[in-house]
C-alpha cells in the first residue's frame, strides 16, 4: 500500500499568504508531490513562482504537458490550461472553462481523485466564489483526505465556506497549521482504491479536451430551464453532487453562485443599454415635437411631447430599478 503522496492545493484571492506558510513547513524529502492551482492572471504566474521559491525548500516547476511527477516537487498550473494528474505524469487540458476560469481548481482535484483515489490530500484555501468545492468532494468520494482553511482565518472566506457546505471534510484549520498536518498525512498509508464514479471520469475527460456530447451529459445531468450566459446554449443541471452546478452544450461549467453573478452582470448591462436607448428616443421625439411646433403643426407637436413624457417615465422606472439593484446583496439581484 502506498502513502498519501499526492497533495493538490487550490485557492484564489488571499491564498498566497497561507500557501507560503504551507510550503515553508514542508521538508525537501517529503514523500509526496504538490500541485497548485491559484486563480491568478497569466502574467501573475511568474510572480507566484518567485514568491513560492523564496519561501519554500521544495523545487518549483511550471507544469508542462507530459512532465513526470516527482516527489518533493511543487507544480504550478500553466496559464489557460487545466492542470491534470494522470498515471504518473502531468497533463495540460484545453477543455472548457469552469466557473469562468482556466485553470480551475475542480479539474485538478477530480483528476487526482480519479487516478490516485485514497492517496490524495486536497486543500482549499482562501478565495472567492466556489471553485474547488465539488473537486474536494470528489476526493472524499474516492477515499482521499479533505483539508480546508478555516473561513475565519481566510482573507476571502467564500471558497472555504462552500467547500465545507459541499460535504464532509477531515480538517478545518488556520493556514499556519495546514503545512504540519500535510507533513504528517504524507507519512500515513492510504487505503485501498475503489472504482471511481462515472461522473468524475466524464468530467476529467471534458477538462482534458474530450467532447462531452448529449449522451454523455444525460448520464450525469438533466436539462435546466436556462441558457448559458457565455455561449447561449442550453444548460443542464448536474445531479451527482453539491453544490448546485450546471454545464452547457459545449461543456462550460458553473456553480449556481457563479452563474447567478454572470447573469446579474448581463442583466445590469442590458438594463443600462435599455436606459440609454430610451433616453435617446425621448430626446429624439422632443426635438421632433419642437420642430413640429415651430412649423405650426401643434397637434403633431402635442403627440410627440406626449411620447417624450412617456419615454421619460419609462427611463425613470428603469433608472430606479438599476439603483435599487445596487443595494441588494450579490446573488439576490
Amino acid at each position: 500500500m502506498s502513502n498519501r503522496d499526492i497533495i493538490v492545493i487550490g485557492g484564489s484571492s488571499g491564498a498566497t499568504a497561507p500557501l507560503k506558510e504551507i510550503l515553508g513547513r514542508l521538508s525537501p524529502d517529503i514523500p509526496a508531490a504538490v500541485f497548485v492551482v491559484l486563480h491568478v492572471p497569466a502574467g501573475g504566474i511568474g510572480i507566484l513562482s518567485t514568491v513560492v521559491n523564496a519561501v519554500g525548500r521544495l523545487p518549483v516547476k511550471h507544469a508542462a504537458h507530459g512532465m513526470p511527477i516527482e516527489n518533493g516537487t511543487v507544480y504550478l498550473a500553466a496559464p489557460d490550461h487545466h492542470l491534470l494528474v494522470v498515471d504518473g505524469q502531468v497533463v495540460l487540458g484545453r477543455g472548457p472553462h469552469e466557473n469562468m476560469v482556466r485553470p480551475a481548481v475542480n479539474p485538478l482535484f477530480r483528476s487526482a481523485a480519479l487516478h490516485y483515489g485514497p492517496r490524495v490530500i486536497g486543500v482549499i484555501l482562501s478565495g472567492l466564489l466556489s471553485d474547488g468545492a465539488t473537486g474536494l468532494n470528489a476526493i472524499k468520494r474516492c477515499g482521499g483526505v479533505a483539508v480546508v482553511q478555516a473561513p475565519t482565518d481566510a482573507l476571502a472566506d467564500e471558497m472555504p465556506r462552500r467547500a465545507l457546505e459541499a460535504g464532509p471534510v477531515d480538517y478545518c484549520l488556520p493556514g499556519a497549521e495546514i503545512g504540519d498536518v500535510l507533513a504528517e498525512l504524507t507519512e500515513t498509508q492510504a487505503g485501498a482504491a475503489g472504482p471511481a464514479p462515472l461522473d468524475i471520469r466524464l468530467e476529467v475527460e471534458m477538462a482534458a479536451g474530450e467532447r462531452g456530447d448529449s449522451e454523455t451529459m444525460a448520464a450525469i445531468s438533466r436539462p435546466a430551464a436556462s441558457i448559458c450566459p457565455s455561449c447561449g446554449g442550453v444548460l443542464s443541471s448536474l445531479t451527482v453532487d453539491k453544490p448546485l452546478r450546471f454545464r452547457c452544450q459545449v461543456g462550460l461549467a458553473s456553480t449556481a453562485d457563479v452563474l447567478a453573478r454572470e447573469q446579474e452582470r448581463r442583466v445590469d448591462e442590458a438594463m443600462r443599454v435599455a436606459l440609454r436607448i430610451i433616453d435617446e428616443r425621448a430626446e429624439l421625439v422632443r426635438r421632433m415635437g419642437d420642430d413640429a411646433r415651430a412649423s405650426g403643426r401643434n397637434a403633431i407637436a402635442e403627440m410627440y411631447e406626449g411620447r417624450c413624457a412617456e419615454y421619460r417615465r419609462y427611463a425613470d422606472l428603469i433608472r430606479q430599478v438599476v439603483i435599487k439593484s445596487l443595494d441588494l446583496p450579490s446573488g439576490e439581484r
